[in-house]
């Protein structure tokens, strides 16, 4: 067991698990992530920048997690087991003794979950999941790319920007003490989700939360550890 380490296609209103700390109050609607606009960039330099965030070989991720909107509070731990690039099984357990539930992602696409609608009414946005993971999706094959590289305040801050008809996908990464990964899903101008994770000492992800901003409600994990040597069998991607 070591530290902690942890990739858009097709958006679709997906998935749910929630984390650690539980913040007090949710928050409301969100100025743009990055407001500026930002300069045509080259498809290949994404795709290499996204391939770098996808672990080298396949990982179980324990964390805890706590989840809050309007009407409910709850929290649990889990394990994501990861097969690299773009395979995702999310078992969860709530602490109260409600029940468990599963599910299996594949890219940006939920092919099954159980119990039906826990898993999708959660965490609606699966690119910022993968993103709370600190794995950041490639995009789609019809996206506009756009992007920057620089220095800012002597840490290094990298951002992408993938958009495709009306949604829009930002990624800001930054250097520094905590390393960050930021990230943001934009439909027709309204933030539909934000996540920010944090990564430990060693550049591996210890914790992140998801905010959604319209539903008033946010997902938050803590990362606990991670088995590097994870075996997948086969029947682990089936249904419960």
């Amino acid at each position: 067991m070591i530290g902690q380490r942890f990739p858009l296609d097709r958006l679709s209103p997906l998935s749910y698990i929630a984390a650690s700390i539980l913040l007090a109050g949710c928050p409301g609607p969100y100025r743009p992530l990055i407001p500026d606009a930002l300069g045509p960039a080259s498809r290949e330099s994404a795709l290499a920048w996204t391939q770098a965030t996808v672990p080298a070989r396949p990982m179980a991720v324990r964390f805890r997690w706590r989840y809050q909107d309007e009407r409910l509070r709850w929290g649990g731990s889990g394990t994501a087991r990861l097969a690299p690039p773009d395979s995702l099984r999310i078992d969860y357990r709530p602490s109260l003794g409600i029940r468990s539930g599963a599910a299996v992602v594949l890219g940006d696409t939920v092919l099954w979950a159980e119990p039906p609608g826990d898993f999708e009414q959660m965490v609606p946005a699966i690119p910022l999941l993968w993103a709370a993971l600190g794995i950041v999706r490639p995009p789609a094959h019809d996206a506009a790319v756009f992007g920057e590289r620089g220095v800012a305040v002597e840490v290094e801050r990298t951002v992408w920007r993938f958009a495709r008809g009306a949604d829009t996908l930002t990624y800001v990464a930054v250097g520094g003490v905590p390393r960050t990964l930021e990230a943001e899903w934009r439909r027709r101008g309204s933030t539909v989700a934000r996540s920010r994770t944090e990564y430990d000492a060693h550049a591996m992800p210890a914790s992140a939360r998801i905010d959604f901003p319209e539903a008033s409600a946010r997902f938050e994990l803590t990362v606990l550890g991670i088995d590097s040597g994870a075996v997948m069998p086969p029947q682990l991607w089936r249904s419960r």
